[in-house]
């Protein structure tokens, strides 16, 4: 049957090729690069429009564009917020145009104040939708936690994005768990995109690129996760000049550096982090304290190297640990290497393969600094990766034809355990887990007329769960909601299929316009998710195990259909409308969502499915965006409604209850102020804040409470109850511009900033016990991570 569907997804492929090309053989292409001036860095999702047509493309990840149309002459219009609009006249007789443009960034003022990084009216005429994509300068503006720029803590600034509270991992979508959303750096994915805690992201701010959240309407290129797609693409490094950057904070320093080589056919850069709060409370520390260990590093590299024309080759890779802990303690972190190959076949074929290598792991240690040799405990974990991912890209004048298909091999290592006792050591754990991951995809982005633009494709994703293994069967014992009774076990040999699951995955939207400032757009797609992040914890951690789908873990799957009005309105400019809007609703449907039994064990189970429940959910609401573009005051501001659901049989009475992540109302916004000066235009100063609101998250609480001979207990009615009070916080921060001297490379700046500046005692959790003064009364115990306000200051600098 694999064969078969193979073989019929090869002639359809062929089929739809074909009969593209014979519509397009009467026309000619122009393709090329669009590149940015200063750097020549590929510019991604620049629009290049053909006015004689009313038609056009947008550049790729690489920066490369393709237009085909019949012989004749045309203008081309450029166009990119933040760059200065270019025009080119383009005649096209009895052959294919080869066109690589630069564009040259707005003036120093316009840039500050330009919080987009796309096309203009891109959110109009585009027909993605639930899309958002925030620039690196406008992230380096926000506030943020110890004056640390962040990227994920900027996303949560976005609407339909959440997070259940301070020093939680991850972050929620649409009413997703954290490991329903696929995090790619570079097209590797990263399973834990924090360091900290959550405090702070994995991601150098000084190599980043480009920052992308798909919630729906996701392209049928993408697969394996159901909730939301967060594309991070790094720097390719300045192929023209050497650079420095850096800058210095209060609990961690950074510095980058990037230029051309081999005769600027190819260019790097590297980029490193490493807090020093360790060292620094080091002299403060006292007794057992002493030799604690708190820190966190990372390292990030990329590379390339243009051969010729139509191939360039890119290495990308990143490294970082977490460290944390006294005696007993624990570290993190994770490893990831991308290699791609960019190749043009012709001016309306793109090919990209990527090979990748994904490791993350932890590590539990009784004896973290080695004072106890003899007597100690340790376990770790891990879950690595390895792929190849060829993507094609097929320009046919008014479309474009994706293809291609992605290898996953993914290896589990649920846990390894060693204890040792007075010399001797004993080790113990659980054996890994293998399986592979297939899919083949085709999607089409069609302009059909100058009002209606579609996005369609299909993608059909293959999981087989592999040997060497054991497969278990269970059984319930007609208790509903216990833990299974294990009933056999098969063993399978080295690559022999334990369960396959195979699954189709439709994707389809549309967008109408209504007018040059406004269009409606509608999206559905149904994803499928085949490896589980095990976690009954409050908020996820860094020593959550991830799983295989199995013979008795189903994969996930979710089906959403979006909706939604877009306009854009105010004082046109070179970077389009003054404000964008937009209202979004949706409605998703999600199928096996996985739960736990009361007191389920977690941890080095070797029968962990016999714990694990599954049900249904539901997620549905609506997100209100209002943003504007340019001048002294801009931002955004976003408000989203929803309402996240599960249905498990045996919790909750087998009613629906409200998700742990569950928020109904959050409302952010985000504000940025360049002042203008006195002489030249612009003040060294500007100022940014930050403001969110949003409902407390679901809790289980108890009901009642009983003694009996001394013991107090209590009693629950009711999978998550209550709801914690309300989170809201306000950040602020101002940056100062170094002096501008003549002749001088350098330019820095000063960042000074406040988190949670009215000393908002947010919760985190709320527990019970019993009174200290009076045993007879409960009291609820309110735990927060942070209750005062934290300033900072943050030094930056650039050679």
């Amino acid at each position: 049957m694999k064969k078969d569907i193979l073989l019929y997804w090869l002639i359809l492929l062929g089929w739809l090729v074909s009969v593209a090309d014979g519509f397009a053989q009467d026309k000619l292409t122009v393709s090329g690069y669009v590149k940015d001036a200063a750097n020549a860095e590929g510019l991604i999702g620049v629009s290049v429009y053909v006015k004689e047509t009313g038609t056009g493309a947008v550049t790729n990840n690489y920066g490369f564009y393709a237009v085909t149309m019949p012989p004749g002459t045309y203008n081309l219009i450029i166009s990119y917020v933040g760059y200065t609009k270019q025009t080119q006249t383009v005649t096209l007789t009895d052959r294919n145009v080869k066109l690589d443009l630069e564009l040259t960034q707005e003036g120093r003022q316009l840039q500050e104040v330009t919080v987009s990084t796309q096309r203009e009216d891109d959110n109009v005429k585009s027909v993605e939708m639930s899309v958002n994509r925030i620039g690196v300068q406008t992230i380096k503006r926000i506030p943020a936690l110890l004056g640390e720029v962040d990227v994920i803590r900027s996303i949560q600034l976005l609407p339909g994005v959440s997070t259940v509270g301070e020093g939680a991992t991850g972050f929620n979508v649409r009413g997703g768990s954290i490991d329903q959303n696929l995090v790619l750096l570079d097209e590797a994915p990263v399973y834990n995109s924090s360091h900290l805690f959550g405090f702070f992201s994995v991601f150098n701010p000084d190599a980043v690129k480009d920052v992308k959240l798909i919630k729906g309407g996701i392209p049928a290129n993408y697969g394996g996760r159901i909730a939301s797609i967060l594309d991070v693409r790094l720097k390719e490094g300045n192929a023209k000049k050497g650079e420095l950057n850096g800058g210095i904070g209060l609990i961690f320093s950074r510095l980058s550096y990037e230029r051309p080589f081999l005769k600027n056919k190819g260019s790097f850069i590297v980029a490193a982090r490493r807090s020093y709060a360790d060292i620094l409370a080091q002299p403060f520390l006292r007794g057992d304290l002493r030799g604690s260990k708190f820190y966190f590093y990372d390292l990030t590299a990329k590379a390339n190297y243009r051969i010729n024309d139509k191939n360039t080759v890119f290495l990308s890779g990143y490294l970082g640990r977490d460290v944390f802990g006294a005696d007993f303690g624990f570290n993190w972190g994770s490893t990831t290497l991308s290699a791609r190959w960019n190749h043009v076949f012709s001016d309306k074929l793109f090919l990209n393969t990527t090979a990748y290598y994904s490791n993350y792991d932890y590590a539990l240690n009784s004896d973290l600094n080695g004072k106890n040799p003899q007597d100690y405990f340790r376990t770790n974990s891990r879950i690595v990766d390895y792929s190849l991912k060829p993507d094609f890209s097929l320009f046919l004048g008014h479309s474009t034809l994706t293809f291609g298909g992605q290898s996953i091999l993914h290896d589990f290592q649920p846990g390894l355990a060693t204890a040792t006792s007075a010399g001797v050591e004993r080790t113990f754990g659980l054996n890994s887990r293998y399986a592979l991951e297939n899919a083949l995809y085709i999607g089409n982005e069609q302009q059909l007329n100058r009002q209606l633009q579609l996005q369609y494709g299909l993608r059909y994703s293959l999981f087989t769960y592999i040997g060497p293994g054991e497969a278990y069967t269970f059984s319930d014992n007609g208790a509903v909601g216990k833990r299974k009774t294990l009933v056999s076990t098969q063993a399978y040999g080295q690559g022999k299929s334990i369960q396959t699951y195979g699954n189709w995955e439709p994707r389809l939207a549309a967008k109408l316009d209504l007018g040059d400032n406004s269009s409606v757009k509608l999206s559905y797609n149904r994803l499928a998710q085949y490896i589980h992040l095990i976690s009954n914890t409050t908020a996820s951690t860094p020593l959550d195990v991830w799983t295989p789908s199995t013979n008795n873990v189903k994969p996930q799957l979710a089906d959403q259909i979006a909706g939604g009005y877009f306009r854009n309105f105010g004082k046109s400019s070179t970077q389009g409308r003054a404000y964008e809007a937009s209202v979004e609703v949706y409605y998703k449907w999600l199928q096996n969502q996985i739960d736990y039994i009361d007191g389920a064990s977690l941890i080095l189970n070797q029968y962990l499915e016999g714990d694990l429940l599954s049900g249904r959910g539901r997620a549905y609401g609506a997100e209100f965006y209002v943003k504007r573009n340019t001048g002294v005051i801009n931002g955004w501001i976003s408000y989203t409604l929803a309402k996240t659901e599960r249905q498990v049989a045996g919790i909750n009475n087998g009613d629906w209850y409200a998700t742990r992540f569950d928020r109904r109302h959050t409302l952010t916004s985000v504000l940025l102020i360049d002042p203008p000066g006195r002489t030249d235009g612009r003040s060294r100063w500007n100022f940014s804040a930050t403001f969110t609101f949003a409902s407390g998250t679901p809790a289980t609480f108890p009901t009642s409470r009983f003694e009996y001979e001394g013991y107090t207990g209590y009693t629950v009615n009711g999978r998550n109850n209550y709801r914690i009070p309300p989170y809201h916080r306000l950040d602020l921060a101002a940056t100062l511009q170094g002096r501008k001297r003549a002749g001088k490379r350098k330019d820095d700046n000063w960042v000074f900033s406040v988190y949670n500046v009215y000393a908002r005692k947010n919760p985190f959790s709320v527990f019970f016990r019993p009174s200290s003064t009076d045993p007879r009364i409960t009291e609820a115990i309110r735990y927060s991570v942070f209750a005062s306000a934290i300033p900072s200051v943050t030094y930056n600098f650039k050679f």
